[in-house]
Protein backbone atom coordinates (compact mmCIF):
# COMPACT_ATOMS: atom_id res chain seq x y z
CA UNK A 1 0.00 0.00 0.00
CA UNK A 2 1.23 3.47 -0.33
CA UNK A 3 2.44 5.28 2.67
CA UNK A 4 1.31 8.54 2.52
CA UNK A 5 2.20 12.01 4.77
CA UNK A 6 -0.26 13.92 6.59
CA UNK A 7 -0.56 17.40 4.74
CA UNK A 8 1.56 20.00 6.07
CA UNK A 9 1.35 23.91 5.96
CA UNK A 10 3.33 24.96 2.91
CA UNK A 11 7.01 26.56 4.00
CA UNK A 12 9.08 28.83 2.37
CA UNK A 13 10.73 27.42 -0.55
CA UNK A 14 14.76 27.36 -0.06
CA UNK A 15 17.60 26.93 -2.64
CA UNK A 16 16.72 23.12 -3.23
CA UNK A 17 13.19 22.31 -2.63
CA UNK A 18 10.73 22.01 -5.26
CA UNK A 19 7.90 24.34 -5.88
CA UNK A 20 5.09 24.57 -2.53
CA UNK A 21 2.23 23.16 -4.05
CA UNK A 22 0.33 24.80 -6.55
CA UNK A 23 -3.48 24.96 -5.01
CA UNK A 24 -5.81 24.27 -7.93
CA UNK A 25 -9.21 25.74 -8.54
CA UNK A 26 -11.90 22.88 -9.63
CA UNK A 27 -11.40 23.07 -13.25
CA UNK A 28 -13.98 23.92 -16.09
CA UNK A 29 -15.17 21.48 -18.84
CA UNK A 30 -13.66 24.02 -21.16
CA UNK A 31 -10.39 24.18 -18.97
CA UNK A 32 -10.00 20.34 -19.80
CA UNK A 33 -11.06 20.72 -23.26
CA UNK A 34 -7.91 22.96 -23.34
CA UNK A 35 -5.46 19.99 -21.82
CA UNK A 36 -6.83 17.80 -24.54
CA UNK A 37 -6.47 19.69 -27.36
CA UNK A 38 -2.76 19.78 -26.25
CA UNK A 39 -2.61 16.19 -26.20
CA UNK A 40 -4.16 15.94 -29.59
CA UNK A 41 -1.81 18.40 -31.41
CA UNK A 42 0.91 16.18 -29.84
CA UNK A 43 0.15 12.77 -30.80
CA UNK A 44 -1.27 13.54 -34.43
CA UNK A 45 1.82 15.55 -35.57
CA UNK A 46 3.70 12.47 -34.62
CA UNK A 47 1.80 10.59 -37.71
CA UNK A 48 0.23 13.62 -40.19
CA UNK A 49 3.44 14.28 -41.74
CA UNK A 50 3.67 10.62 -43.26
CA UNK A 51 1.89 10.91 -46.03
CA UNK A 52 2.55 14.15 -47.09
CA UNK A 53 6.55 12.90 -47.27
CA UNK A 54 6.80 11.77 -51.01
CA UNK A 55 4.99 15.32 -51.65
CA UNK A 56 7.43 17.05 -49.60
CA UNK A 57 10.44 15.44 -51.30
CA UNK A 58 9.08 15.96 -54.31
CA UNK A 59 8.55 20.08 -53.77
CA UNK A 60 11.67 20.76 -51.62
CA UNK A 61 14.15 17.38 -52.75
CA UNK A 62 16.48 15.74 -50.55
CA UNK A 63 15.33 12.35 -50.77
CA UNK A 64 18.30 11.29 -48.73
CA UNK A 65 17.10 13.22 -45.73
CA UNK A 66 14.10 12.02 -46.23
CA UNK A 67 13.48 9.58 -42.64
CA UNK A 68 14.74 12.29 -40.81
CA UNK A 69 11.92 14.65 -41.39
CA UNK A 70 10.03 12.13 -38.79
CA UNK A 71 13.14 11.25 -37.01
CA UNK A 72 14.23 14.72 -35.60
CA UNK A 73 10.74 15.16 -34.28
CA UNK A 74 10.47 12.36 -32.16
CA UNK A 75 14.01 12.69 -31.22
CA UNK A 76 13.40 15.96 -29.49
CA UNK A 77 10.19 15.41 -28.03
CA UNK A 78 11.49 12.22 -26.27
CA UNK A 79 14.52 13.98 -25.32
CA UNK A 80 12.83 16.85 -23.83
CA UNK A 81 9.39 15.18 -22.53
CA UNK A 82 11.02 14.32 -18.48
CA UNK A 83 12.48 17.59 -18.75
CA UNK A 84 9.34 19.73 -19.35
CA UNK A 85 7.83 17.57 -16.71
CA UNK A 86 10.38 18.76 -14.51
CA UNK A 87 10.25 21.98 -15.02
CA UNK A 88 6.62 22.43 -14.99
CA UNK A 89 6.94 21.01 -11.30
CA UNK A 90 10.12 23.34 -9.94
CA UNK A 91 8.90 26.37 -12.09
CA UNK A 92 5.01 26.30 -12.18
CA UNK A 93 2.98 23.78 -14.58
CA UNK A 94 0.49 25.83 -16.48
CA UNK A 95 3.23 28.03 -17.31
CA UNK A 96 5.30 25.09 -18.42
CA UNK A 97 2.09 23.91 -20.73
CA UNK A 98 1.77 27.07 -22.31
CA UNK A 99 4.82 27.39 -22.59
CA UNK A 100 5.90 24.82 -24.89
CA UNK A 101 2.48 25.16 -27.06
CA UNK A 102 3.94 28.19 -28.14
CA UNK A 103 7.09 26.74 -28.53
CA UNK A 104 5.03 23.85 -30.96
CA UNK A 105 3.50 26.70 -33.06
CA UNK A 106 6.01 28.53 -33.85
CA UNK A 107 7.96 25.62 -35.19
CA UNK A 108 4.68 24.19 -36.87
CA UNK A 109 4.47 28.25 -38.97
CA UNK A 110 8.53 27.67 -39.71
CA UNK A 111 7.93 24.51 -41.04
CA UNK A 112 5.10 25.52 -43.32
CA UNK A 113 7.33 28.14 -44.61
CA UNK A 114 10.50 25.69 -44.93
CA UNK A 115 12.56 26.05 -48.66
CA UNK A 116 14.37 23.30 -48.53
CA UNK A 117 14.69 19.85 -46.55
CA UNK A 118 17.42 21.13 -44.29
CA UNK A 119 14.94 23.54 -42.85
CA UNK A 120 12.61 21.20 -42.60
CA UNK A 121 14.42 19.06 -40.72
CA UNK A 122 15.78 21.37 -38.20
CA UNK A 123 12.03 23.16 -37.69
CA UNK A 124 10.95 19.50 -37.20
CA UNK A 125 12.99 19.22 -34.36
CA UNK A 126 11.98 22.55 -32.92
CA UNK A 127 8.15 21.73 -33.20
CA UNK A 128 9.08 18.17 -31.50
CA UNK A 129 11.30 20.04 -28.51
CA UNK A 130 7.77 22.06 -27.79
CA UNK A 131 5.62 18.75 -28.78
CA UNK A 132 7.32 17.35 -25.88
CA UNK A 133 5.78 19.15 -23.11
CA UNK A 134 2.53 19.16 -24.71
CA UNK A 135 1.24 15.57 -23.26
CA UNK A 136 3.32 15.78 -20.16
CA UNK A 137 1.93 19.17 -19.66
CA UNK A 138 -1.70 18.30 -19.99
CA UNK A 139 -1.44 15.23 -17.64
CA UNK A 140 0.81 16.97 -14.94
CA UNK A 141 -1.97 19.25 -14.95
CA UNK A 142 -4.77 17.17 -15.26
CA UNK A 143 -3.21 14.95 -11.89
CA UNK A 144 -3.14 18.56 -10.26
CA UNK A 145 -6.65 20.06 -10.79
CA UNK A 146 -8.22 16.44 -10.24
CA UNK A 147 -8.08 13.69 -8.20
CA UNK A 148 -7.08 9.90 -9.90
CA UNK A 149 -10.99 9.29 -8.47
CA UNK A 150 -12.40 12.03 -10.93
CA UNK A 151 -9.68 12.24 -13.96
CA UNK A 152 -10.96 8.66 -14.75
CA UNK A 153 -13.48 10.17 -17.39
CA UNK A 154 -10.28 12.36 -18.83
CA UNK A 155 -7.86 10.10 -18.99
CA UNK A 156 -10.03 7.70 -21.05
CA UNK A 157 -10.71 10.02 -23.21
CA UNK A 158 -6.28 10.45 -23.90
CA UNK A 159 -6.49 6.96 -24.05
CA UNK A 160 -9.12 7.28 -26.70
CA UNK A 161 -7.13 10.36 -28.47
CA UNK A 162 -4.27 8.21 -28.73
CA UNK A 163 -5.42 5.58 -30.95
CA UNK A 164 -7.81 8.04 -33.12
CA UNK A 165 -4.61 10.41 -33.56
CA UNK A 166 -2.13 7.49 -34.69
CA UNK A 167 -4.83 5.86 -37.51
CA UNK A 168 -6.44 9.12 -38.17
CA UNK A 169 -3.49 11.19 -38.61
CA UNK A 170 -2.09 9.53 -42.28
CA UNK A 171 -5.56 10.24 -43.51
CA UNK A 172 -6.00 13.54 -42.44
CA UNK A 173 -2.32 14.12 -43.64
CA UNK A 174 -2.91 12.67 -47.17
CA UNK A 175 -6.35 15.21 -47.97
CA UNK A 176 -4.89 18.46 -46.91
CA UNK A 177 -2.23 17.02 -48.70
CA UNK A 178 -4.49 16.06 -51.73
CA UNK A 179 -7.12 18.89 -51.90
CA UNK A 180 -5.05 21.46 -49.72
CA UNK A 181 -0.98 22.19 -50.00
CA UNK A 182 1.34 19.99 -47.97
CA UNK A 183 2.57 23.20 -46.12
CA UNK A 184 -0.79 23.03 -43.89
CA UNK A 185 -0.57 19.30 -42.20
CA UNK A 186 2.12 22.09 -40.12
CA UNK A 187 -0.28 25.30 -40.40
CA UNK A 188 -3.93 23.20 -39.36
CA UNK A 189 -1.94 23.18 -36.00
CA UNK A 190 -1.95 26.72 -35.00
CA UNK A 191 -5.82 27.32 -34.99
CA UNK A 192 -5.97 24.35 -32.64
CA UNK A 193 -2.91 25.45 -30.40
CA UNK A 194 -4.37 28.96 -30.31
CA UNK A 195 -7.94 27.62 -28.77
CA UNK A 196 -5.49 25.35 -26.37
CA UNK A 197 -3.59 28.62 -24.82
CA UNK A 198 -6.70 30.99 -25.09
CA UNK A 199 -8.87 28.32 -22.59
CA UNK A 200 -5.50 26.87 -20.33
CA UNK A 201 -4.50 30.92 -20.37
CA UNK A 202 -7.94 31.53 -18.87
CA UNK A 203 -10.14 29.44 -17.15
CA UNK A 204 -6.96 27.36 -15.51
CA UNK A 205 -6.06 28.48 -12.07
CA UNK A 206 -3.00 27.71 -9.88
CA UNK A 207 -1.84 29.38 -6.97
CA UNK A 208 1.14 28.81 -5.25
CA UNK A 209 4.93 30.62 -4.81
CA UNK A 210 7.50 28.86 -7.47
CA UNK A 211 11.16 27.33 -6.61
CA UNK A 212 14.51 28.89 -6.55
CA UNK A 213 15.77 25.29 -7.00
CA UNK A 214 18.09 24.48 -10.27
CA UNK A 215 16.67 21.46 -12.56
CA UNK A 216 19.07 18.58 -12.65
CA UNK A 217 21.28 19.97 -15.47
CA UNK A 218 23.88 16.73 -15.26
CA UNK A 219 20.75 14.16 -15.41
CA UNK A 220 19.16 16.21 -17.94
CA UNK A 221 22.13 15.87 -20.35
CA UNK A 222 22.55 12.22 -19.55
CA UNK A 223 19.10 10.82 -19.93
CA UNK A 224 19.22 13.31 -23.25
CA UNK A 225 22.30 11.01 -24.63
CA UNK A 226 20.56 7.74 -23.34
CA UNK A 227 17.83 8.58 -25.25
CA UNK A 228 18.90 9.85 -28.18
CA UNK A 229 21.21 6.28 -28.66
CA UNK A 230 18.12 4.49 -27.83
CA UNK A 231 16.05 6.29 -30.68
CA UNK A 232 18.64 6.17 -33.22
CA UNK A 233 18.66 2.46 -32.44
CA UNK A 234 15.37 1.75 -32.66
CA UNK A 235 15.31 4.08 -36.02
CA UNK A 236 18.20 2.60 -37.81
CA UNK A 237 18.43 -0.91 -36.15
CA UNK A 238 17.61 -3.54 -39.36
CA UNK A 239 17.03 -0.91 -41.67
CA UNK A 240 20.14 1.62 -42.12
CA UNK A 241 22.16 -0.45 -40.11
CA UNK A 242 22.83 -4.38 -39.51
CA UNK A 243 21.70 -5.13 -35.85
CA UNK A 244 25.03 -6.86 -35.43
CA UNK A 245 27.49 -4.06 -37.00
CA UNK A 246 29.40 -2.19 -35.08
CA UNK A 247 27.33 1.21 -35.70
CA UNK A 248 24.14 -0.16 -33.61
CA UNK A 249 26.56 -1.30 -30.76
CA UNK A 250 27.95 1.42 -30.25
CA UNK A 251 24.33 2.78 -29.74
CA UNK A 252 23.80 0.22 -27.06
CA UNK A 253 26.44 0.33 -25.14
CA UNK A 254 26.33 4.71 -25.45
CA UNK A 255 22.96 4.27 -24.31
CA UNK A 256 23.33 1.36 -21.84
CA UNK A 257 26.25 3.70 -20.22
CA UNK A 258 24.28 7.00 -20.26
CA UNK A 259 21.47 5.62 -18.29
CA UNK A 260 23.66 3.49 -15.96
CA UNK A 261 25.21 7.03 -15.18
CA UNK A 262 21.64 9.01 -15.19
CA UNK A 263 20.90 6.49 -12.39
CA UNK A 264 24.01 7.62 -10.21
CA UNK A 265 23.38 10.88 -10.61
CA UNK A 266 19.58 11.25 -9.79
CA UNK A 267 20.37 9.49 -6.38
CA UNK A 268 22.28 12.30 -5.46
CA UNK A 269 20.85 14.84 -7.18
CA UNK A 270 18.77 17.67 -5.29
CA UNK A 271 16.32 18.10 -7.59
CA UNK A 272 16.62 14.87 -9.75
CA UNK A 273 14.84 15.20 -13.59
CA UNK A 274 13.13 11.49 -12.94
CA UNK A 275 12.89 11.27 -9.01
CA UNK A 276 14.59 8.05 -7.67
CA UNK A 277 11.75 7.93 -4.95
CA UNK A 278 9.18 7.74 -7.36
CA UNK A 279 9.74 3.82 -8.21
CA UNK A 280 10.02 3.39 -4.19
CA UNK A 281 6.15 2.69 -4.83
CA UNK A 282 5.49 -0.81 -6.18
CA UNK A 283 2.47 0.17 -8.46
CA UNK A 284 4.37 3.28 -9.63
CA UNK A 285 7.04 1.30 -11.08
CA UNK A 286 4.55 -1.91 -12.56
CA UNK A 287 2.60 0.48 -14.58
CA UNK A 288 5.65 2.19 -16.37
CA UNK A 289 6.49 -1.37 -17.30
CA UNK A 290 3.09 -1.91 -18.35
CA UNK A 291 3.45 1.28 -20.47
CA UNK A 292 6.23 0.53 -22.24
CA UNK A 293 5.08 -3.17 -23.39
CA UNK A 294 1.45 -1.73 -24.20
CA UNK A 295 3.22 0.82 -26.59
CA UNK A 296 5.59 -1.33 -27.85
CA UNK A 297 2.64 -4.03 -29.06
CA UNK A 298 0.18 -0.82 -29.96
CA UNK A 299 3.09 0.62 -32.13
CA UNK A 300 4.41 -2.84 -33.92
CA UNK A 301 0.79 -3.86 -34.60
CA UNK A 302 -0.07 -0.77 -35.98
CA UNK A 303 2.64 -0.74 -38.23
CA UNK A 304 2.67 -4.03 -40.07
CA UNK A 305 -0.50 -5.12 -39.93
CA UNK A 306 -0.93 -2.33 -43.33
CA UNK A 307 1.74 -3.90 -44.94
CA UNK A 308 -0.35 -7.14 -45.20
CA UNK A 309 -3.63 -5.14 -46.62
CA UNK A 310 -2.04 -3.43 -48.96
CA UNK A 311 0.76 -6.41 -50.36
CA UNK A 312 -1.71 -9.28 -50.06
CA UNK A 313 -5.10 -7.82 -50.12
CA UNK A 314 -4.33 -5.19 -52.66
CA UNK A 315 -5.80 -2.11 -50.79
CA UNK A 316 -4.75 1.89 -50.96
CA UNK A 317 -3.27 3.18 -48.21
CA UNK A 318 -6.20 5.00 -47.62
CA UNK A 319 -8.20 1.94 -47.21
CA UNK A 320 -5.45 -0.04 -45.47
CA UNK A 321 -5.52 2.67 -42.67
CA UNK A 322 -9.60 2.61 -42.48
CA UNK A 323 -9.61 -1.04 -41.98
CA UNK A 324 -7.68 -1.06 -38.83
CA UNK A 325 -10.31 1.06 -37.51
CA UNK A 326 -11.76 -1.89 -35.59
CA UNK A 327 -8.26 -2.30 -33.77
CA UNK A 328 -8.93 1.54 -32.64
CA UNK A 329 -12.42 1.12 -31.80
CA UNK A 330 -11.39 -2.26 -29.46
CA UNK A 331 -9.07 0.49 -27.85
CA UNK A 332 -11.43 3.64 -27.44
CA UNK A 333 -14.62 1.45 -26.22
CA UNK A 334 -11.98 -0.15 -23.76
CA UNK A 335 -10.23 3.24 -21.97
CA UNK A 336 -14.14 4.96 -22.15
CA UNK A 337 -15.88 1.87 -20.26
CA UNK A 338 -12.66 1.66 -17.49
CA UNK A 339 -12.69 5.19 -17.22
CA UNK A 340 -16.37 5.73 -16.46
CA UNK A 341 -16.12 2.12 -14.07
CA UNK A 342 -13.08 3.86 -12.20
CA UNK A 343 -14.62 7.05 -11.51
CA UNK A 344 -17.86 5.42 -10.37
CA UNK A 345 -15.87 3.89 -7.54
CA UNK A 346 -14.68 0.62 -9.35
CA UNK A 347 -11.49 -0.73 -8.59
CA UNK A 348 -8.91 -1.42 -11.64
CA UNK A 349 -6.49 -3.82 -10.70
CA UNK A 350 -8.82 -6.43 -12.76
CA UNK A 351 -8.25 -4.47 -16.10
CA UNK A 352 -4.72 -4.76 -16.75
CA UNK A 353 -4.83 -8.81 -15.99
CA UNK A 354 -7.87 -8.49 -18.42
CA UNK A 355 -6.12 -6.41 -20.81
CA UNK A 356 -3.31 -8.89 -21.00
CA UNK A 357 -5.31 -12.04 -21.89
CA UNK A 358 -7.36 -10.47 -24.20
CA UNK A 359 -4.66 -8.95 -26.40
CA UNK A 360 -2.64 -12.04 -25.93
CA UNK A 361 -5.80 -13.74 -27.77
CA UNK A 362 -5.99 -11.18 -30.25
CA UNK A 363 -2.28 -11.58 -31.52
CA UNK A 364 -2.53 -15.47 -31.44
CA UNK A 365 -5.63 -15.31 -33.56
CA UNK A 366 -4.05 -12.84 -35.90
CA UNK A 367 -1.59 -16.09 -37.17
CA UNK A 368 -4.60 -17.69 -38.51
CA UNK A 369 -4.65 -14.93 -40.85
CA UNK A 370 -3.13 -16.29 -44.58
CA UNK A 371 -2.62 -15.30 -47.82
CA UNK A 372 -6.43 -16.19 -49.33
CA UNK A 373 -8.06 -14.88 -45.86
CA UNK A 374 -10.88 -12.65 -46.88
CA UNK A 375 -9.91 -9.00 -45.86
CA UNK A 376 -12.77 -8.56 -43.61
CA UNK A 377 -11.66 -11.39 -41.21
CA UNK A 378 -8.11 -9.62 -40.35
CA UNK A 379 -9.67 -6.48 -39.87
CA UNK A 380 -12.59 -8.19 -37.18
CA UNK A 381 -9.48 -9.72 -35.19
CA UNK A 382 -8.13 -6.72 -34.73
CA UNK A 383 -10.94 -5.37 -32.27
CA UNK A 384 -10.16 -8.19 -30.22
CA UNK A 385 -6.78 -6.44 -30.13
CA UNK A 386 -7.60 -3.18 -29.23
CA UNK A 387 -9.52 -4.17 -26.57
CA UNK A 388 -7.13 -5.72 -24.58
CA UNK A 389 -4.45 -3.37 -25.44
CA UNK A 390 -6.57 -0.59 -24.36
CA UNK A 391 -7.19 -2.65 -20.84
CA UNK A 392 -3.09 -2.69 -20.50
CA UNK A 393 -2.82 1.21 -21.22
CA UNK A 394 -5.78 3.23 -19.35
CA UNK A 395 -4.86 1.39 -15.95
CA UNK A 396 -1.55 2.39 -16.46
CA UNK A 397 -2.52 5.97 -16.55
CA UNK A 398 -4.67 6.07 -13.64
CA UNK A 399 -1.63 3.60 -11.68
CA UNK A 400 0.78 6.40 -12.20
CA UNK A 401 -1.45 9.66 -11.50
CA UNK A 402 -2.50 7.67 -8.12
CA UNK A 403 0.70 6.68 -7.33
CA UNK A 404 3.13 10.06 -7.75
CA UNK A 405 3.03 12.54 -5.03
CA UNK A 406 1.87 16.24 -6.44
CA UNK A 407 5.18 17.39 -6.15
CA UNK A 408 6.15 15.04 -8.69
CA UNK A 409 3.19 15.13 -11.00
CA UNK A 410 5.16 16.69 -13.45
CA UNK A 411 7.90 14.49 -13.37
CA UNK A 412 5.67 11.20 -13.27
CA UNK A 413 3.61 11.79 -16.65
CA UNK A 414 7.23 12.53 -18.00
CA UNK A 415 8.49 9.79 -17.52
CA UNK A 416 4.85 7.61 -17.94
CA UNK A 417 5.15 9.39 -21.71
CA UNK A 418 9.31 8.92 -22.35
CA UNK A 419 8.26 5.14 -21.69
CA UNK A 420 5.78 4.70 -23.92
CA UNK A 421 7.74 6.56 -26.39
CA UNK A 422 10.45 4.39 -25.70
CA UNK A 423 8.76 1.01 -26.20
CA UNK A 424 6.89 2.32 -29.15
CA UNK A 425 10.08 3.16 -30.89
CA UNK A 426 11.88 -0.17 -29.85
CA UNK A 427 8.89 -1.83 -30.40
CA UNK A 428 8.56 -1.08 -34.20
CA UNK A 429 12.51 -1.75 -34.63
CA UNK A 430 12.65 -4.93 -33.15
CA UNK A 431 9.25 -6.22 -34.20
CA UNK A 432 10.28 -4.55 -37.58
CA UNK A 433 13.37 -6.90 -37.82
CA UNK A 434 11.44 -10.05 -37.34
CA UNK A 435 9.19 -9.12 -40.13
CA UNK A 436 12.13 -8.40 -42.31
CA UNK A 437 14.01 -11.88 -41.51
CA UNK A 438 10.94 -13.84 -42.20
CA UNK A 439 10.00 -12.01 -45.76
CA UNK A 440 13.58 -12.53 -46.67
CA UNK A 441 13.66 -15.94 -45.90
CA UNK A 442 10.80 -16.50 -48.05
CA UNK A 443 11.45 -14.88 -51.08
CA UNK A 444 14.94 -16.50 -50.95
CA UNK A 445 13.55 -19.96 -50.64
CA UNK A 446 10.89 -18.78 -53.72
CA UNK A 447 12.99 -16.82 -55.87
CA UNK A 448 16.65 -17.78 -54.91
CA UNK A 449 18.95 -14.41 -55.38
CA UNK A 450 16.49 -12.81 -57.12
CA UNK A 451 14.47 -12.45 -53.40
CA UNK A 452 16.99 -10.51 -51.75
CA UNK A 453 16.39 -7.67 -54.55
CA UNK A 454 12.72 -8.02 -53.76
CA UNK A 455 13.13 -7.91 -50.13
CA UNK A 456 15.44 -4.27 -50.38
CA UNK A 457 12.56 -2.30 -49.60
CA UNK A 458 11.65 -0.54 -52.73
CA UNK A 459 9.17 -2.40 -54.10
CA UNK A 460 5.44 -0.75 -53.82
CA UNK A 461 2.06 -2.54 -53.72
CA UNK A 462 1.36 -0.66 -57.52
CA UNK A 463 4.57 -1.79 -58.58
CA UNK A 464 4.17 -5.53 -57.06
CA UNK A 465 1.11 -6.39 -60.07
CA UNK A 466 3.84 -5.43 -62.51
CA UNK A 467 5.96 -8.53 -61.55
CA UNK A 468 5.39 -12.43 -63.10
CA UNK A 469 2.46 -14.35 -60.82
CA UNK A 470 5.37 -16.25 -59.21
CA UNK A 471 7.14 -13.63 -57.82
CA UNK A 472 3.59 -12.10 -56.62
CA UNK A 473 2.67 -15.25 -54.91
CA UNK A 474 6.04 -15.17 -53.45
CA UNK A 475 6.03 -12.04 -52.34
CA UNK A 476 2.48 -12.09 -50.54
CA UNK A 477 3.63 -15.56 -48.91
CA UNK A 478 6.54 -13.52 -46.85
CA UNK A 479 4.57 -10.61 -45.90
CA UNK A 480 2.07 -12.56 -44.31
CA UNK A 481 5.33 -14.93 -42.99
CA UNK A 482 6.29 -11.56 -41.62
CA UNK A 483 3.38 -10.80 -40.08
CA UNK A 484 3.49 -13.71 -38.56
CA UNK A 485 6.73 -12.92 -37.07
CA UNK A 486 5.43 -9.82 -35.77
CA UNK A 487 1.89 -11.37 -34.15
CA UNK A 488 4.37 -13.55 -32.49
CA UNK A 489 6.51 -11.13 -31.20
CA UNK A 490 3.00 -9.00 -29.93
CA UNK A 491 1.90 -12.11 -28.27
CA UNK A 492 4.78 -12.20 -26.34
CA UNK A 493 5.03 -8.92 -25.25
CA UNK A 494 0.87 -9.21 -24.39
CA UNK A 495 2.08 -12.35 -22.16
CA UNK A 496 4.82 -10.24 -20.32
CA UNK A 497 2.12 -7.68 -19.37
CA UNK A 498 -0.33 -10.55 -18.12
CA UNK A 499 2.36 -11.18 -15.68
CA UNK A 500 3.41 -7.57 -14.57
CA UNK A 501 -0.09 -6.73 -14.49
CA UNK A 502 -1.04 -9.80 -11.77
CA UNK A 503 1.87 -7.89 -9.91
CA UNK A 504 -0.52 -4.94 -9.49
CA UNK A 505 -1.82 -4.22 -5.77
CA UNK A 506 -5.20 -2.54 -5.64
CA UNK A 507 -4.55 0.35 -3.65
CA UNK A 508 -7.42 3.28 -3.48
CA UNK A 509 -7.84 6.14 -5.46
CA UNK A 510 -6.85 9.65 -3.87
CA UNK A 511 -10.65 11.51 -3.58
CA UNK A 512 -8.87 14.50 -2.38
CA UNK A 513 -6.67 17.19 -3.95
CA UNK A 514 -4.33 16.93 -0.98
CA UNK A 515 -1.20 19.14 -0.91
CA UNK A 516 2.29 17.85 -2.16
CA UNK A 517 4.71 16.39 0.77
CA UNK A 518 7.25 18.59 1.82
CA UNK A 519 10.75 18.06 0.21
CA UNK A 520 13.01 15.08 1.94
Amino acid sequence: MNQRTEPTAPTTAQETSPAPPETPDPPSRLAVLGLLLGIILATLDGTIVGTALPTIVGDLGGLGHFSWVVTAYLLTAAVSTPIWGKIGDLYGRKGSYLTSITVFLVGSVLCGLAQNMEQLIAFRALQGLGAGGLFVGAMSLMGTLLTPAQAGRSQSMIGVMLPVAMIGGPLLGGFLTDHLDWRWVFYVNVPVGAVALLLVGLLVRLRGERSTARIDCAGAALLTAGILALTLLGTWGGTTYDWLSPQIGGLALLAAASLAAFARVERRAPEPVVPPRLFRDRNFTLAQVLTFLAGAAMMGAASYLPQYMQFVRGMSSTESGLLLLPLMLGMMGAQLYIGRAVGKGGGYRAYPIAGGAVATVGALALLTVDVGTATAVPSALTFVLGAGLGCLMQPSLLITMNSAELRDMGAASGTNALLRTIGGSLGVAVLGSVYTGRLTDTLTEHLGRNGDRLAGGELTPALLNDLPEPARDAFRAGVTGGLHGVMTGTAVLCVLALATAWLIREVPLRTEREPAVPAD
